[in-house]
Parts: C-alpha cells; sequence; structure tokens
C-alpha cells in the first residue's frame, strides 16, 4: 500500500482554505502504486488529500484520458487509461 510522505497543506490564514496542490502524476502514481483497478478512497488516502478532492481530480484526468474508470458494485474504481 502506497504511502504519502508529504505533510499536510498549510492553511491560508485570512482564508482558512488549504494552500496545498497535487499533481496529476500525484494520482497516477497513486493509481500505479496501490494496484489497478483501484478505488478514490485509497487513491485520496495515498496522494493525501479528502475524498472529494482526489474524486474531483480523478474525473478531470479521466476527461483528458490519462485514466479510465468503471462501476464495480457500489464502488468507482480507476485504472491508468491504455491509450
Amino acid at each position: 500500500m502506497g504511502v504519502n510522505d508529504r505533510s499536510m497543506p498549510e492553511r491560508d490564514e485570512g482564508t482558512g482554505r488549504y494552500t496545498g496542490t497535487y499533481s496529476d502524476d500525484d494520482f497516477v502514481e497513486a493509481i500505479e502504486n496501490e494496484g489497478e483497478p483501484v478505488g478514490t478512497g485509497e487513491i485520496a488516502k495515498a496522494v493525501g488529500c479528502a475524498h472529494d478532492t482526489a474524486y474531483k481530480r480523478l474525473q478531470a484526468l479521466e476527461t483528458k484520458g490519462i485514466i479510465t474508470s468503471r462501476k464495480v458494485g457500489n464502488t468507482l474504481v480507476w485504472s491508468i487509461s491504455d491509450d
């Protein structure tokens, strides 16, 4: 199981929002390291972000054709695109 050794992103003192960002590579590497197919929760944990953040980024990566998803039961799982 992959582990992200980065510390949690810092919060902006004015807005309270997190200032950390995650690259597309962070999500692709999490899929590769966790083993395909992998669920959104496992990817979020490996990257070190919230489930909702991971889901939105994974959807964007799927739109770009980098990854694909499929439904397994009630879970959406992700894989690297064959293209």
